[in-house]
């Protein structure tokens, strides 16, 4: 598939994770990417990877956090490249633990980066994808639905993302601008070993079974169909879909099971 042949995509987050193979796989279908993220190294060494197998990528170290640093993102990426037709808020991270052993500014944190930082990107890109008439994608998760105990900050923060995904899609099909909301479930990531301040952890266990996690690349291949097809809101992995399906149906019951359950994990650095 070569949708995405002469089309130019921004992605936050690209250092790792979903958002790195995101690059690769819009990459792949022949989309002149930019990556952005804070990690510079990273996104130098992806690049040149991309590169190296017949892409385009180019690095736009950023910090989604930063007030400026998305609106010179785009406007170096449309400098470089002419225009910008889809652009992937996916820079995020979680903070967990029990809401009585956290503090307001862990709460601050989480919704720096996993709110303000994808409205941030959305400001910066939305002006240009009117031209374009391009894709706002928007990184959501399954804990937009199902608010699990001992993760509060991150549900609150997707259930955030899902909400502005829901006010902003009628708002921009006026200007003929896609809003593609994408619920993740578990996915091979990082996002497990870092810290509540954002620190990565090469050595922190990961928490979840492998038979539960979607391979990171076939969770791209997944998104990057959905954003071609422009489609509204894409469920990635199996139990995301049953997770959100229940959530939507039998709310009840998913109250009943929440209750009994505990926490799926703690921050890495600490017991919180």
């Amino acid at each position: 598939m070569r949708h995405f042949e002469g089309k130019v995509v921004l992605i936050t987050g690209a250092s790792s994770g979903i958002g790195a193979a995101l690059g690769r796989e819009f990459a792949a279908q022949r989309a002149a990417v930019a990556l952005a993220a804070r990690r510079a190294d990273r996104l130098r060494t992806l690049a040149d990877a991309i590169t190296e197998a017949g892409g385009k990528a180019v690095p736009v170290p950023c910090d989604v956090t930063r007030d400026g640093d998305l609106e010179r993102t785009v406007a170096s990426i449309v400098e470089e490249f002419g225009h910008l037709d889809v652009a992937v808020a996916n820079a995020g991270f979680g903070v967990v633990g029990a809401f009585a052993a956290l503090a307001m500014e862990d709460y601050r944190r989480q919704f720096e980066t996993n709110v303000f930082g994808l409205l941030r990107t959305s400001y910066a890109a939305v002006p240009e994808l009117k031209r374009s008439r391009g894709v706002l994608v928007l990184l959501g998760s399954v804990t937009g639905y199902v608010a699990a105990p001992g993760a509060s900050p991150y549900a609150m923060s997707k259930f955030a993302v899902r909400a502005f995904a829901e006010s902003a899609r009628p708002e921009l099909a006026k200007d003929g601008v896609a809003v593609v909301l994408i619920t993740p479930g578990f996915v091979d990531s990082e996002i497990r070993r870092v810290d509540n301040r954002g620190r990565f952890h090469a050595d922190a266990p990961e928490p979840i079974p492998a038979w539960l996690r979607m391979p990171t690349q076939q969770a791209a291949r997944r998104i990057v169909r959905a954003v071609a097809r422009r489609r509204a809101e894409k469920v990635i992995t199996v139990h995301a879909g049953l997770a959100v399906f229940l959530a939507r149906h039998f709310p009840g019951l998913v109250r009943r099971v929440l209750r009994r359950g505990r926490p799926y994990r703690t921050a890495p650095d600490s017991d919180r």
